[in-house]
């Protein structure tokens, strides 16, 4: 999403508070008081690897609040993967291939709006579920199209989750608290990223293709297959901009450019999208107005990584951008060089070169100060200044951290009861 979260009410909503009486509105505003009182904004880092969710503090020292088991139903899933050669088939292939030998659990999650349960998107299970946040227990599960559950996204208003379906081409749009599915669009080949607009009217969605295949040379770019942006109304969830970034890169003489785009973050009145690229050390710069790259930035490489394209994880160089809220630095996940820096927006200067292990992600602390980083290799979170680019602290989570998303939970949470 985004870095900034500001919070739109929807039309329907905003029209119900216009008709009521004065001392409804003056209930009603009480409500929404007490309901802001009794919840606590956190942060939930997916540990992807041993199925579980660490819950943090979402500013000052990010000591850990929780955690949560996100596949309690592990037992009943294995069963009904073992007796179907082609789920396990799939199964296997997660864990050879995207899964570095491992399986994935825990890739994407968002809390409900009354902070009582977590959504999350589970790779190898190729679902989605909401876990209760007092009990532990699955309140529903979204079986996807295909078999893998990749990245997701939530609306502004926080009621509706969107998930890619890599194997299907297909994302689905699911109602946040009954997981029952509202819509579904077609997308290019292993859609990834999801992003809602911060008025709600728009998702997009970028199609990464193949990433595991050992055909990484330019010259075999090709084969990686279809790779673009698809631009859908989020409410008909019907097409209404394609965006292959193939013709944009081309014109600006980056023919040996991945088209695959990876994390990408919007501007704060999002004319401007900042996005990753496979095998790119560094990000770019596209005015949506005018349709076109506008800036490159290449970020510095590590001479201890490898220039062997087919070591690097899922064709990523560089995984992971976010933005300040007032859009004036940019913090960038180096993956495979291990590091994460803030970026000037306006000069596009790199700041101090944070030392990481295989930060896979970068996201924004809840007062908006500092980036967050996950260190997959390192099996922690790490908070950077924005203001300086200087590391403030690390925290340490569960196994291969990846995605860490802003969220919220019942104040006094400390766990489910049932651990």
């Amino acid at each position: 999403m985004p870095a900034f979260r500001t919070r739109h009410l929807c039309s329907v909503a905003a029209a119900l508070v216009l008709t009521v009486s004065a001392p409804a509105t003056a209930v009603s505003a009480a409500t929404d008081s007490s309901t802001a009182a009794a919840l606590r904004e956190v942060m939930f880092v997916g540990n992807n690897w041993d199925g579980t969710a660490d819950v943090i503090k979402s500013t000052g020292d990010f000591a850990k609040v929780g955690r949560i088991n996100v596949i309690p139903d592990k037992d009943q899933r294995m069963a009904e993967i073992n007796a179907n050669p082609i789920k396990w088939a799939y199964f296997m292939a997660i864990r050879n291939s995207v899964g570095e030998g491992h399986d994935q659990f825990a890739d994407d999650m968002y809390s409900t709006p009354d902070g009582r349960s977590v959504v999350v998107s589970r790779p190898s299970f190729a679902d989605v579920v909401s876990i209760d946040l007092a009990t532990g227990a699955v309140n529903w599960r979204f079986p996807v199209a295909g078999y893998r559950a990749d990245h997701m996204a939530v609306s502004p208003d926080g009621t509706r989750v969107a998930v890619s379906a890599s194997t299907a081409n297909t994302v689905h749009v699911l109602d946040i608290n009954t997981g029952k599915q509202l819509g579904s669009f077609a997308t290019g080949d292993k859609p990834h990223e999801n992003i809602f607009t911060k008025d709600g009217k728009y998702i997009w969605n970028m199609a990464i293709g193949d990433v595991n295949t050992s055909l990484d040379d330019p010259a075999w770019d090709w084969t990686k297959g279809d790779r673009h942006i698809t631009v859908v109304d989020a409410t008909t969830y019907k097409q209404v901009k394609i965006i292959d970034m193939r013709d944009r890169l081309d014109a600006i003489g980056l023919k040996d450019f991945s088209d695959a785009v990876r994390p990408a973050v919007f501007s704060p009145d999002e004319s401007k999208l900042y996005f990753q690229v496979s095998f790119f050390n560094g990000f770019l710069e596209y005015d949506v107005a005018a349709d076109k790259i506008t800036r490159v930035k290449t970020l510095p490489k590590n001479p201890a990584t490898s220039e062997d394209r087919t070591t690097w994880v899922n064709d990523s160089r560089h995984h992971g951008i976010s933005m300040n809220p007032d859009g004036t630095k940019l913090c960038v996940a180096g993956t495979m060089d291990d590091y994460a820096t803030v970026v000037d927006r306006a000069t596009l200067q790199e700041g101090p070169l944070v030392t990481a292990s295989k930060p896979y992600w970068a996201t924004v602390s809840g007062d908006g100060k500092d980036c967050i980083i996950s260190e997959s290799g390192a099996d922690q979170v790490t908070a950077i200044d924005f203001a300086t680019g200087q590391k403030v602290t690390s925290v340490p989570v569960g196994d291969h951290p990846q995605r860490v998303r802003l969220g919220h939970v019942q104040a006094g949470w400390t766990g489910p009861s049932t651990g």
